[in-house]
């Protein structure tokens, strides 16, 4: 990883984590997220995943509009980290704790490879 890089990723953290906190306060079932980027092709790849206890909560947050919450959390933290994305929900994606045990018995490295 380039040195240029390494500072993207740490502002990229330095974000998510922000929207993270924020998240976990205001969306019902909401539990954590991660990231995935290809850095040479930064930031069209980068790929935000949402991750919620449960189907159930997940369904719920989109049928009440709360994932426009987060979309509006991660749009202002990386425009706040000089990270330039046109359409925040092209680069957010959902997932939950529940699919994760029943389908790859709790093993997030597997199961994030398909995101």
């Amino acid at each position: 990883m380039k040195k240029t890089d390494k500072k993207i990723e740490k502002n990229l953290i330095t974000a998510l984590t922000h929207v993270c906190d924020a998240a976990l306060d205001r969306v019902e079932g909401f539990q954590w997220l991660t990231h995935i980027a290809n850095f040479n092709k930064f930031p069209e790849s980068l790929s935000v995943i949402c991750i919620f206890d449960s189907i159930d909560n997940l369904e719920q947050a989109k049928a009440s509009a709360e994932v426009e919450v987060l979309y509006a959390l991660i749009g202002r933290e990386l425009k706040a980290a000089n990270i330039a994305i046109s359409d925040v929900a092209r680069h957010v994606c959902f997932d939950t704790e529940e699919e994760c045990t029943a389908e790859h018995d709790g093993k997030w490295s597997v199961r994030l490879r398909k995101h």
